[in-house]
């Protein structure tokens, strides 16, 4: 296959209505596969060969994102109600992203359903997926054909990463949004294990999992020098500006925990957007660390002395560094605004 071809396998055709009318035996399943998502050539293989097996199951195989929107819009065609994503956390961003922003499913928005089969499954583990992502589509089909697929449904809001100058704006759609240590853990952890283009057993998750936890203790001995320089960031949270001007870390989620089971987020409020951040200079750090990761921070951790948790509809920062949403790193750029919110629901299936 090229990179700018997508293989479909159509499977026999039944009639369906819209998924959120319908979540019983009559949904109609499609797997969109990431040949490339960080999963070895046995596993490859067992999926193509189970999905050979189920021909009712549509299944579309891809190995670039370029192909993205050609194949959501094949799975559109076919009407998909229950829509699997078989990859990592960057493929289930490039799927929201073109349902959510391009349309690709127009105002039918299935069911989503992610697999832990990429190298960070922050996503798919908070929803309690199967460790095996075979082993969950199996479930999945399961559940469908019994009509019981309601009991595993989550509605979850979606982040809206909107940036750019002016009226000349992107945006993408994902459950994370980071900036600082994170962004700069995530983009080490590339370069320090992913050199010779194999995987090894540090990476995806337990990789930026190390390389964080190493920066954070440089971050803690007061190092602020090279990667750990901070940065300059100018934030409002509805309107409000919080008041620090440098920062160690600034991020945004819609998950409930992130990799390692962090909880970093005890704000208060109903809005979507869960937003922290961690200004520099910033008092007890390391004492502060322990605390603000189980999302129960000392009580003397307050905005005045550098560290924010809030719950907000929306949040804007003006920035020069670069940030990732999902794992996929955006690279500085200068004078750049970001708009982060969350008005959209996906009905998420766990797998």
């Amino acid at each position: 296959m090229t990179p700018r071809t997508a293989r479909v396998n159509i499977g026999n055709r039944r009639s369906s209505n819209s998924t959120h009318e319908q979540v019983g035996s009559n949904l109609r399943i499609g797997v969109i596969n990431n040949l490339r998502a960080g999963k070895s050539q046995d596993q490859v293989s067992r999926m193509l060969g189970f999905l050979r097996s189920h021909p009712d199951v549509l299944h579309v195989e891809t190995e670039s994102a370029g192909v993205m929107p050609e194949a959501l819009s094949e799975l559109a065609r076919q009407e998909v109600d229950l829509l699997v994503v078989n990859g990592g956390d960057g493929t289930l961003q490039y799927v929201l992203t073109e349902m959510l922003g391009s349309g690709a499913f127009d105002d039918r928005v299935p069911l989503v359903a992610p697999l832990r089969a990429g190298r960070t499954n922050m996503s798919a583990m908070d929803l309690l997926a199967d460790r095996d992502p075979l082993r969950g589509l199996e479930a999945l089909i399961e559940c469908a054909e019994d009509g019981r697929i309601a009991e595993r449904v989550e509605p979850r809001r979606v982040l809206r990463v909107s940036y750019g100058y002016g009226f000349q704006r992107a945006a993408q759609y994902g459950m994370f949004f980071g900036a600082g240590i994170i962004k700069r853990a995530i983009e080490l952890n590339h370069r320090l294990f992913d050199k010779d283009g194999q995987r090894h057993f540090v990476e995806g998750v337990a990789g930026a999992t190390l390389v964080t936890a190493g920066l954070v203790g440089r971050a803690i001995t007061g190092d602020q020098t090279g990667i750990l320089t901070p940065d300059k960031i100018q934030i409002l949270l509805d309107g409000e500006a919080v008041e620090q001007g440098e920062f160690h870390l600034v991020m945004a989620s819609t998950l409930s925990r992130l990799f390692a089971r962090m909880r970093p987020f005890w704000g208060q409020g109903p809005g979507g957007v869960r937003f922290t951040s961690i200004a520099a200079p910033c008092e007890k750090i390391g004492k502060a660390a322990i605390g603000m990761i189980r999302g129960k921070p000392a009580d003397w951790v307050t905005p005045e002395i550098g560290y924010t948790s809030r719950n907000v509809d929306r949040a804007e920062l003006r920035m020069n560094c670069g940030f990732t949403v999902d794992g996929e790193l955006w690279q500085p750029d200068s004078d750049r605004s970001v708009d982060l919110s969350a008005e959209r629901v996906v009905h998420f299936v766990r797998a």
